[in-house]
């Protein structure tokens, strides 16, 4: 029979700290895996470095194949030449303006199409999500659309940017994902509070998603950013087009004989690609570390159904 005196003192007995040895497996696994995110990490770096080192290398060490990660024989010839043109400014500012002006309509036209898609006690649901679908898979082709923006009056302006690529269907699904999963509790709170369904939507449901909010917008901004194709078909001004158009015109017109660029048209033509390039990323790399955090967060939400 055990007493009092005999049962032993809690307070005096050690509790050592047990710790998990990793298993030999399991850090070969581990090595892999650095191994393997590091060459990744390089092999998506490698090209990033090697076009911002071709955009200030010499024409010859181009040629020599001598350029890779750091520029040789460094000069400016091709950046300055491009960027002193008066054209390149008011392209790039066309661009600035016809990207905030899309990304904020898209935004608009997703985030509420998409709340809508989210209720399943929508009646005509299915024929909404069916209707975007479709539009997702099959489209009427270049020439019908050029005679729709055509009839429209689009033609010249930036709603022929703008308009037809509003509402992408990816993005779309992605957000009405999210919104499946937004507590139904919290929704229910704000309409005994006595809010609309507006109310609900713009005082609830957007402040909590600002996750997939910034995400669809790294979406829409980079589409439309780096977009050339529709503003090279439906306008005929030059003043009006992005500054993707005036990039591409240019290695256009540098692949040939360089004329129409001012001297040292060789230089020009050997790097102008790269240069190009730097120029239109630039403001995409500066943009991306502000909205990086919510990014994945944002993209995981709107990916997985509870």
């Amino acid at each position: 029979m055990v007493t009092l005196d005999q049962t032993p003192d809690l307070a005096a007995v050690r509790t050592e700290p047990r710790t998990i040895k990793p298993t030999t497996s399991y850090r070969i696994f581990t090595v892999a895996n650095v191994i393997i995110l590091i060459l990744v990490g390089v092999v998506t770096l490698y090209p990033f470095l090697n076009l911002t080192a071709r955009a200030f290398s010499s024409q010859a060490a181009i040629a020599a194949g001598q350029v890779f990660v750091w520029p040789v024989g460094f000069n400016l010839t091709t950046l300055e030449t491009v960027v002193q043109q008066e054209r390149f400014w008011v392209n790039y500012g066309n661009t600035v303006v016809y990207t905030f002006v899309a990304t904020v309509i898209s935004m608009i036209l997703t985030t509420t199409f998409a709340y809508v898609l989210s209720k399943h006690h929508l009646r005509g649901r299915s024929v909404l999500v069916g209707l975007a679908l479709f539009t997702m898979f099959f489209a009427g082709g270049l020439i019908p659309n050029y005679l729709l923006i055509s009839e429209l009056g689009f033609k010249n302006t930036l709603w022929a940017v703008v308009v037809p690529q509003a509402i992408n269907v990816f993005n779309l699904l992605v957000m009405k994902s999210f919104f499946e999963n937004f507590p139904a509790e919290l929704e229910e709170a704000a309409a005994i509070d006595g809010l609309s369904t507006y109310g609900i939507f713009l005082r609830v449901v957007l402040p909590l998603s600002k996750a997939i909010i910034a995400t669809m917008i790294l979406f829409y901004a980079v589409a439309f950013w780096n977009s050339w194709f529709p503003a090279f078909l439906y306008m005929d001004d030059p003043d009006l087009y992005p500054v993707s158009v005036f990039l591409r015109n240019i290695i256009a017109g540098a692949s040939g004989t360089g004329e129409g660029l001012g001297g040292d048209a060789v230089q020009i033509g050997s790097n102008v690609k790269a240069v190009t390039t730097i120029l239109t990323v630039l403001p995409i790399v500066c943009l991306y570390p502000f909205i990086q955090k919510h990014f994945v967060s944002g993209v995981m939400l709107g990916s997985v159904k509870g």
